[in-house]
């Protein structure tokens, strides 16, 4: 990068890099740094009885403010876990006659957001706050971009940057500078441990399946194309990873699971990303009864083990994952919020229906993305509870065993939750004759011109065909679940690098090198 496009800062602090190494410093040294503690640690627990314990302390991290008191510095660094105060004394840092080190490296080279190494011992300043006496200070890594200014008082944070742009393209800094993005993105993990825990005590299998496919099924979406070259066929990125978890209950696994990173080449809001995160688990022998009580189970332990209860604040809501779910047919929903009965109509009425609902519906859409849009339009921002949306009909859900007992709907349910979908399962359809019909349905709707209906998946087919047990299926989008356990209103905010534009860098030589 030429220096004619840096700011001042940005320019002083290539001057300093300059200068560090004509000293002989180096300012991004390559050997290890023996750190022994953290903030957490010894801020938790040293006492004067624990003194000894804290007497040679070896620690790193992040200059996130400094006080020149002339002779003595107080510093506060930032390392993985928090912040901790330092006490550095010219006469520790530089013991001798040459007190270059200190005058001129730590007063006028050293800047905010440079990392560095210390070690010293603990001790409690005056006023009562647990700090580090440094007796050694190793520079680890010049900072060349200043941070933005962050101020703290009285336990507020203020001038924290909230700018999505600068939040979302540089989240390596809104980590360092906003601590409740971490501890959001530390629950995640959390989400993501406690749901595999609960899998693996029931003895069900992780697996790993296909990112490139040569057929994007197990969903209707429309899917990103790319090509491979040495085989010269087009691929896709996966939509879905059901339909090779079902090849895996076909071939005498009882219990699968998979957390998967998904491709739907759509829309972008508050709650879809083109690349999001969703858990699919697939059991033999079981219903979607069964599925809907371990669902219900799943989320009781997942709220608990991230936040501690199961009553979660969700905006200016609490919405409960205490078990049992409420429960409710799609006919019912609609007829409840549009006053509407839908059960018994065809396609034409349907059509009638959207227009006085003024629900936008187009001729590629059939039967079961009209009664879709009807529903998203007009009810499932009323299920702010957990509630199951159950028993769709089968022109919705290609994948799904008939019902039991109701002519012309199958055995699903979709996971309502604060008025959006969280998951969607099925009693599966292992009957490969039925199956076929309704991949044939679907092809028929691809030639009206719908991008989102599902491709005829032979091979799946002849999986079928040997035998697939009685299973159920589940898909829980672990980003939108995320959401509602840490409390965040966008999608983006629980993804640590979501899809953005392609940055415009406005510097010929930049795009180059970029």
């Amino acid at each position: 990068m030429s220096t004619q496009h840096l700011s001042e800062q940005e320019q002083l602090r290539r001057e300093k890099l300059a200068e560090l190494i004509i000293m002989g410093i180096e300012p991004y040294p390559a050997q290890l740094f023996p750190v022994n503690n953290t903030s957490v640690n010894i801020k938790g627990n040293y006492t004067e009885e624990t003194k000894e314990l804290f007497s040679d302390v070896c620690a790193a991290g992040r200059i996130m403010s400094i006080r020149d008191m002339g002779k003595a510095n107080f510093a506060v660094i930032q390392d993985g876990q928090g912040k901790i105060q330092l006490y550095i004394r010219r006469d520790d840092i530089c013991p001798g006659e040459d007190k270059s080190l200190y005058d001129i490296v730590w007063k006028k080279l050293i800047d905010l957001g440079d990392i560095i190494g210390i070690k010293g011992y603990a001790f409690i300043t005056k006023t009562g706050e647990t700090s580090i006496h440094v007796k050694e200070l190793t520079l680890l890594a010049k900072s060349l971009k200043p941070l933005p200014v962050v101020r703290e008082a009285d336990g507020e944070i203020y001038d924290a940057v909230t700018d999505p742009e600068f939040k979302y393209r540089q989240r390596y800094v809104d980590l360092v500078i906003n601590p409740s993005v971490k501890e959001t993105f530390i629950k995640r993990t959390k989400l993501i441990n406690s749901v595999r825990e609960f899998l693996n005590e029931r003895n069900a299998l992780e697996v790993d399946t296909p990112v490139l496919q040569s057929i994007p099924g197990g969903a209707a979406a429309r899917p990103f194309v790319t090509h491979h070259n040495a085989l010269d066929v087009p691929f896709y990125l996966r939509i879905a990873n059901e339909l090779y978890l079902k090849r895996l209950i076909v071939g005498g696994f009882d219990w699968v699971y998979e957390f998967s990173r998904n491709f739907r080449n759509e829309g972008m809001d508050r709650t879809h990303n083109p690349e999001f995160t969703i858990l699919e688990f697939y059991v033999a022998y079981k219903d979607y009864l069964w599925m809907m009580e371990t669902t219900e189970q799943l989320l009781e332990k997942a709220a608990m083990d991230v936040t501690g209860s199961t009553d979660l604040p969700v905006g200016d809501k609490t919405i409960s994952f205490k078990a049992p779910f409420k429960r409710i047919s799609i006919f019912d929903a609609i007829k409840e919020h549009t006053g509407f009965d839908i059960s018994r109509m065809n396609e034409g009425q349907l059509r009638s229906v959207c227009k006085q609902l003024h629900i936008q519906a187009d001729d590629k859409m059939g039967k079961g993305k009209l009664i879709d849009e009807i529903f998203g339009a007009k009810c499932e921002q009323h299920y702010i509870q957990p509630t199951f949306i159950i028993d769709y009909p089968v022109e919705m859900s290609p994948l799904t065993k008939k019902h039991r007992d109701k002519q012309g709907l199958v055995e699903r349910f979709e996971l309502m939750v604060n008025g959006k979908e969280i998951a969607n399962a099925y009693t599966e359809l292992n009957d490969p004759v039925d199956q076929r019909e309704r991949f044939e349905e679907q092809a028929k709707l691809m030639e009206r011109g719908d991008v989102e209906a599902m491709f005829i998946d032979y091979d799946f087919l002849r999986a079928l065909e040997y035998g697939m047990p009685p299973t159920s299926g589940i898909g829980i989008g672990i980003d939108r679940l995320c959401m509602l356990l840490t409390n965040q209103s966008s999608i983006q905010d629980v993804l640590l690098f979501p899809q953005m534009r392609p940055e415009k860098w406005g510097h010929e030589e930049d795009q180059q090198k970029s």
